[in-house]
């Protein structure tokens, strides 16, 4: 956020992270199979799995399929996401399972990046110019290969300015690319990025445009604070208060999901 702006607090008796893991689950159906990576976006399957999706199954880049998850796993290459697995693979298992034309059509990928353009494209490489960068991140793994053959995305983001930009710096993954038929004329298959989940609301994505647009604010939070932290217009006509998280789904995050709160703080 803005150094001079203080963070949007949530209502009492949730946090504001708390309320992005409990949005993203309600997003993930049941039978999907759920490819992420760790911190929130794992805590948002995980919850989505005991909640609403007991029978998606989640799988990791490193080739651990439908593991029990007893623990959070701090990355995904973290020994928990292992233990009682359906399968132990490895790197091309997993792309097989997201790009295979029967599985690949129930897959859901959640990303995250540094910034965010008006048609979900995501930049996880570099700030500044490429050769020179202010900042050096550690690239796409396996986001653009996700971004660009999954069914479905969700994205994570913190919602700032600096990260919700007009125009990225580096094109690290595939959203709408520049609008309607792009994705099509890059050869891509039909997919794209559905949601995009910060700790201000949840942005979608307008069907003929395929440009960004708030479609709900976490309550509490206006959307002109949203707007305020978005380098770009985001059209607010169609948006709504998201539910609140409800007791279950908080006592089954907290309890269930991260009784240690690795992830939640």
């Amino acid at each position: 956020m803005n150094s001079d702006r203080k963070t949007p607090e949530a209502p009492a008796g949730y946090t504001l992270k708390e309320m992005m893991a409990i949005a993203a689950a309600r997003e993930i159906r049941d039978g999907e199979i759920v490819f992420c990576g760790t911190g929130i976006s794992m805590l948002a399957a995980m919850a989505a799995k005991n909640i609403s999706a007991p029978h998606s199954t989640i799988f990791f880049e490193t080739g651990a399929i439908d593991s029990l998850l007893e623990e959070v796993p701090l990355a995904v290459a973290d020994p928990r996401v292992m233990y009682g697995t359906a399968l132990n693979g490895g790197l091309a298992e997993a792309f097989a399972t997201m790009q295979n034309q029967f599985t690949g059509k129930k897959v859901i990928g959640i990303l995250g990046a540094a910034q965010i353009d008006p048609y979900g494209n995501l930049n996880s490489t570099a700030i500044g110019d490429y050769h020179r960068p202010q900042t050096r991140f550690s690239g796409s793994g396996g986001a653009c290969d996700v971004a660009s053959f999954v069914n479905r995305t969700i994205i994570f983001m913190q919602h700032e300015k600096r990260k919700f930009v007009e125009q990225l710096d580096y094109f690290t993954s595939p959203g709408w690319i520049d609008g309607p038929g792009g994705r099509e004329r890059l050869g891509l298959p039909p997919g794209g990025p559905e949601a995009v989940i910060t700790n201000l609301g949840i942005m979608r994505f307008d069907e003929q445009s395929k440009k960004m647009y708030l479609a709900a604010c976490y309550p509490g939070i206006s959307p002109e604070e949203i707007q305020e932290q978005t380098g770009f217009k985001l059209d607010p006509t169609r948006a709504i208060v998201c539910p609140p998280p409800t007791a279950t789904e908080l006592e089954i995050l907290r309890r269930r999901c991260d009784p240690q709160r690795l992830i939640l703080g």
